[in-house]
């Protein structure tokens, strides 16, 4: 499945992303110390006894069968006491021991060590090709300005990692797209955010921001191909021990302690994230230093999304499963903030980028709420009325985004397997288009910010899935004179 998509903005990303360095011998026991590569189920556990049990087995009644033919061959052995002596004799004759001594004058693979040997590559005659082989197999990985990069979190067969997609400019009407290169990450994915922040010094760092079922959160080097180890890591666990039934887990200071269902990344404060987490704790970090800034205990179940203002960017949305969506400016911390109750378990957020003051919610009872800041009461009891209400989908509405160049269009993606485009204009919203993408369950939509018309889709069938929204004859009618640009494929 694929849990979450991001687009990368074109010419971002490396033209030749760099090679991995292998991992030191200190990396490596903190790899091995972090139990990436050991911690398993205590029912894997079983499952694993149970099975090596079987192989024991076999392998026991293997050594009884093999212990058998070896007895059988020992007592043939006497029998066959003449063929051995008659071999003997036939090894005698043929000197074995001078085999290596050549007679004087016989060459039997040319004249010497001369013909193996070249004082440079560029003589090899069997190296001659070797230059060409370097420029095409970094043809091969070569990322052009022009070319479009969407990340995508999957989980395959219990695999999980990052897949690097390379959609190519068409030149002749056709697009290519491929996977370029993936990261192997250690837990299965729930949320990611991209962000530009520069990590490793320069102006601009181009790193992808992963949250899952763990409550560390792991920040990627999108420029460095087989890598294995982030860049940073946001709290995380320091130990596991377990004493009898009793189990403790000791965490890194300001961690979650439990899997982070939602990240946001700040384009203003270019170090800062935003995460929720189960835990019912909404915490923002500084990427940079690797620390938590803030803690937000404004809720009271597990906390599924965050978002911040286009327009101002110290404003933090964050939606819960306790059916609330609490509004906090960081600038004042002590601040209670507003709060507005919806009818179930928050999924997703999502700021208007046309407006300061508006923005939506979807939920899991396969509604959409808008609301406007404007309206909000300090009173935390006061119940302040929503612009609209949508009943979009008929079961959990999972992802919605804005469409960043047309004002008041919005995507909405559902567990019903559906993607709906929907006009939001006057409070009045409308469907103008549907699509059944073929990617099961949707549970990751985003549309693109250099070709905003086209759409990225991921769920539960784990295929990437592109709509090229323009191909509706509706959406050309109504917004065709927004954008004009070449088609790109339907689907991978």
């Amino acid at each position: 499945m694929i849990s979450s998509v991001s687009w990368i903005p074109k010419g971002v990303l490396k033209s030749v992303p760099t090679a991995a360095d292998p991992p030191s011998k200190e990396e490596l026991e903190e790899i091995l110390k972090s139990g990436v590569l050991g911690i398993r189920d205590e029912s894997e556990n079983e499952e694993n006894e149970e099975n090596m049990n079987v192989d024991a087995l076999k392998q026991d009644d293997e050594l009884a069968r093999a212990l058998s033919a070896a007895d059988a061959l020992g007592k043939a052995s006497s029998s066959s006491k003449g063929v051995t002596d008659s071999l003997t004799n036939a090894l005698k004759e043929l000197d074995m021991d001078k085999y290596d001594e050549e007679e004087d004058g016989v060459e039997l693979f040319g004249s010497g060590l001369a013909n193996l040997y070249y004082p440079s590559n560029d003589v090899d005659p069997y190296l001659k090709d070797k230059d060409e082989d370097d420029s095409e197999e970094e043809e091969d990985i070569t990322i052009k300005p022009e070319d479009a990069v969407i990340v995508c979190a999957r989980n395959e067969d219990d695999v999980s990692h990052l897949e690097v997609w390379i959609l190519e400019d068409p030149t002749d009407g056709d697009s290519n797209m491929y996977v370029h290169h993936d990261i192997v990450i250690p837990a299965f994915p729930l949320c990611t955010a991209w962000l530009d922040c520069p990590l490793n010094g320069g102006d601009k760092g181009n790193f992808i921001a992963v949250g899952s079922m763990e409550p560390t959160i792991e920040i990627w080097d999108l420029d460095i191909m087989d890598e294995v180890q982030p860049t940073a890591t946001l709290g995380g666990i320091i130990e596991k021990k377990k004493k009898g039934k009793k189990k403790t887990i000791k965490y890194k200071d300001g961690s979650h302690t439990g899997p982070v269902l939602g990240l946001a990344w700040n384009k203003e404060y270019r170090n800062l994230l935003a995460s929720a987490s189960a835990d019912k704790l909404v915490k923002i970090w500084d990427v940079a230093t690797e620390t938590c800034n803030l803690t937000l205990e404004n809720h009271t179940d597990k906390v599924q999304a965050v978002a911040w203002n286009h327009f101002a960017p110290q404003v933090l949305l964050s939606g819960s499963f306790d059916h609330s969506v609490v509004m906090k400016d960081g600038r004042i911390p002590s601040h209670s903030g507003f709060k507005w109750t919806v009818a179930a378990e928050v999924e997703k957020l999502e700021w208007d980028p046309h407006t300061e003051h508006s923005f939506v919610v979807s939920l899991e009872n396969g509604t959409v709420t808008g609301f406007d800041i404007r309206t909000a009461s300090s009173e935390l009891s006061s119940q302040s009325k929503p612009s609209f209400t949508l009943h979009a989908h008929d079961k959990a509405v999972c992802t919605i985004v804005y469409n960043s160049l047309v004002p008041n269009l919005l995507a909405t993606g559902s567990e019903d397997k559906m993607v709906k485009l929907w006009d939001l204009s006057d409070q009045q919203p409308s469907c103008i288009a549907s699509k059944n993408p073929k990617a099961g369950a949707v549970f990751s939509i985003s549309f693109s910010q250099d070709s905003p018309f086209t759409l990225a889709i991921g769920g539960a069938k784990g295929k990437l899935q592109l709509w090229d929204t323009l191909s509706d004859p509706d959406i050309a009618k109504r917004y065709g004179k927004y954008a004009n640009r070449p088609k790109p494929p339907t689907s991978v």
